[in-house]
């Protein structure tokens, strides 16, 4: 990665675009993820481009019509769609079915544990399947809203309206149950397992301190937080929703409980995604407006990694050594950048 002049001041920006290898997939892009050194576009619908750093582009078919949603552990990926059906992808492309809703329901939210078990959603309902057997299911109150798995041990949580149910599926223990009023929608645990949090429907995060379920409320952005990312070490959080980048601090055990958030990478445009480096203090940033810029988290310098052409960027994704950034838009541009 090109280094950041420590006296360079924040507000000039390095422009690194000529160094992006362009991509030009032709298919509005979902998410993006890595498996070793590939990045596979996750379309809005029907297929999955799969890019090498030199541009070599390959496609593979998975749903009959849209995908809902994806998710990678870095060894696959796994996608849901609304023909009711699961699938896997691994790192040569090749697709098998893990699973096909009895009711044909759209799978909307899938989460991959780190042992292979995989979980998804169909309306209230929520599955974990292991490497062996049936899955097993769980009903919510309401249509879920996100998963997530436990950094650690095999515990679910299951965002849903009026807050978020942990569920151990292979245990007789009852499910805890975290109240907050409102739609919760996107969920995350912190990578010390110190801490839940969501993203909810109105304008507003939400988190618990999982020791003592103290609440944490998070708000006073202008929009919904879209997306989420943890830095290295989990010692902040990123998030979207507003025309800069808000970093709610997690370095204390009481959280960013009474602490203010970083502003980082201010733009006339919203931040549509962010993205931070697996092992770095920097993050990729992608704007309403098609720019996307690498931001340091000490103190917000920048470098231009994409100007502001086209339309939304709607991906970001680092491979695991944090060599290669991807990015994607709502148009079908996409480009990957070798450091």
């Amino acid at each position: 990665m090109k280094e950041f002049d420590p006296g360079e001041a924040p507000s000039s920006i390095v422009s690194i675009t000529d160094r992006v290898k362009q991509l030009p997939l032709g298919a509005a892009v979902s998410s993006v993820h890595f498996l070793g050194d590939r990045a596979f576009f996750v379309g809005a619908e029907e297929s999955v481009a799969i890019a090498t750093a030199d541009g070599e582009i390959t496609r593979t078919e998975t749903h009959f019509g849209a995908i809902l949603c994806a998710a990678s552990d870095g060894k696959r990926i796994v996608t849901g769609g609304d023909d009711g059906k699961l699938i896997a992808i691994d790192a040569k492309g090749e697709t098998s079915t893990i699973a096909t809703d009895a009711k044909r329901r759209w799978i909307d939210n899938v989460a991959l544990h780190g042992d292979g078990t995989v979980a998804w959603s169909a309306g209230k309902t929520a599955f974990v399947q292991g490497a062996k057997g049936e899955p097993k299911t769980f009903e919510v109150p309401s249509t879920v809203g996100g998963l997530a798995f436990v950094p650690k041990g095999l515990r679910l949580a299951i965002a849903h309206y009026n807050g978020v149910t942990l569920w151990f599926p292979n245990m007789a223990a009852s499910p805890e149950f975290l109240e907050w009023a409102g739609s919760h929608l996107a969920v995350m645990f912190s990578p010390d397992n110190k801490f839940l949090v969501t993203a909810m429907h109105e304008p507003a995060m939400h988190g618990w301190r999982l020791a003592d379920n103290r609440h944490m409320r998070m708000s006073g952005y202008p929009g919904r937080v879209r997306s989420m990312s943890w830095s290295a070490g989990g010692k902040g959080l990123a998030t979207s929703g507003a025309d800069t980048v808000i970093v709610w601090p997690f370095t204390s055990k009481d959280g960013p409980m009474g602490k203010e958030p970083a502003m980082l990478a201010p733009m006339p445009a919203r931040v549509a995604v962010v993205a931070c480096h697996p092992k770095n203090d920097v993050m990729a940033v992608g704007y309403a407006d098609g720019t996307v810029l690498m931001v340091r988290l000490e103190d917000g310098a920048e470098i231009l990694v994409r100007r502001n052409t086209g339309a939304a960027v709607s991906a970001l994704g680092w491979n695991a050594k944090g060599t290669l950034l991807a990015f994607g838009t709502e148009d079908g541009d996409a480009g990957i950048l070798e450091m």
